[in-house]
């Protein structure tokens, strides 16, 4: 996804919103999703209506501009939402440094995911704190808004589980001492098997 059609979708469903607007219902929906700054935000505003994407609909005091969506607006977001597959995203920081938790202390394994836990802990309760302090209606955005974020809180909630999960897991195991070294681990002195 890109912020030129998370906009372009806001502008859609938000007919005559300002940037400010925009920005605040980016910041209690999309934002949780894909978060965006003030500015990345007003410069595709930009970018979107110099490629005709979207246009002004009305001038107010101090600039204030309400935007509304074209037709190459609607038909570019229309191609993106059901002709253009969605990439998956496939990178994953935080697994990839629980694969490499073997090279570091136990405390540093167990403290690394404990803080995993609680960081998760707290992700589910924001997404709580938001969703009960949103009006909810039967417009588009309150319907697919609570899809998006059921899905949120059931994501956060399975990897907080499957850390927990993985914590218990690694301190189930033997005393650091007598699992199997992973090659290059060896300490000094010792020579690898063969070696």
């Amino acid at each position: 996804m890109s912020l030129r059609h998370a906009v372009l979708g806001l502008i859609a469903e938000m007919d005559g919103a300002s940037g400010y607007d925009l920005l605040k219902m980016f910041e209690i929906s999309l934002g949780n999703v894909w978060p965006a700054r003030q500015s990345q935000l007003y410069g595709e505003l930009g970018k979107l209506s110099d490629a005709g994407l979207i246009e002004v609909a009305d001038e107010g005091p101090r600039g204030r501009k309400a935007y509304r969506i074209t037709d190459s607006g609607r038909a570019e977001l229309r191609h993106w939402l059901v002709d253009v597959p969605p990439k998956g995203n496939r990178k994953d920081e935080t697994l990839l440094r629980v694969f490499f938790l073997g090279l570091v202390e136990p405390e540093e394994v167990q403290r690394f995911m404990r803080g995993q836990v609680a960081g998760l802990g707290r992700y589910l309760d924001e997404l709580g704190t938001l969703e009960k302090g949103i009006d909810w209606g039967e417009d588009d955005l309150s319907v697919y808004g609570r899809l998006v974020i059921e899905y949120g809180k059931r994501y956060a909630a399975m990897r907080r589980d499957w850390f927990e999960w993985a914590a218990h897991e690694i301190d189930s195991l033997d005393d650091r001492a007598h699992r199997p070294k992973r090659p290059g681990q060896e300490q000094p002195g010792e020579e690898r098997p063969g070696g």
